[in-house]
C-alpha cells in the first residue's frame, strides 16, 4: 500500500504536525488551503474569485505532490467569509472542475486573517478515467 505526505513549508505545519497532502493506498486529502503566497502576503486580498483560482492552482500542486490530480477529485469543501459573493467562488470552481464535477459544500465561516476569504480543502480517490481503483 501506499503511504505518502507532503508539507508545503507552511509555518503551522510543523508547530500543528500535519501535512498539507497525505495519501494512503488511493485515497488522498488536502488540509485547508488559503491564498497566502509563499512570501507570506496574501494573494489578491478580498477577491473571491482570484482566491479561488489561486488556492485550486497550489491544491493542484499538493495533489501532484502525492501521485494525484484534479481529476480524482472528489469532495470540495470551501469556507468563505461571505456567502454573498459565492457566485465569484462558483465561476472560479466551474473552470477548474468542468467535467470533473466534484461534490460541493460552501459555508460561511471566519478565517484566520483580514483579506483572507476563501479556504478550500478536497477529498480525492485515485481511479483510471471508468471509476476502476487499482486492486479493487
Amino acid at each position: 500500500m501506499t503511504l505518502r505526505k507532503w508539507k508545503s513549508g507552511g509555518r503551522f505545519e510543523e508547530v500543528a504536525s500535519y501535512s498539507r497532502a497525505k495519501r494512503i493506498g488511493p485515497f488522498v486529502w488536502i488540509a485547508g488551503t488559503t491564498a497566502i503566497e509563499p512570501s507570506g502576503r496574501i494573494h489578491a486580498p478580498g477577491d473571491v474569485g482570484a482566491q479561488t483560482r489561486y488556492i485550486l492552482s497550489r491544491i493542484n500542486e499538493a495533489l501532484g505532490e502525492v501521485g494525484a490530480e484534479m481529476r480524482h477529485v472528489g469532495r470540495v469543501r470551501a469556507y468563505l467569509t461571505d456567502l454573498s459573493q459565492a457566485g465569484a467562488f462558483a465561476q472560479a470552481h466551474g473552470e477548474v472542475f468542468k467535467g470533473i464535477d466534484p461534490v460541493l459544500t460552501a459555508v460561511q465561516a471566519g478565517l484566520t486573517q483580514p483579506g483572507l476569504v476563501v479556504e478550500i480543502d478536497v477529498d480525492a480517490v485515485i481511479h483510471d478515467q471508468n471509476g476502476k481503483i487499482n486492486g479493487f
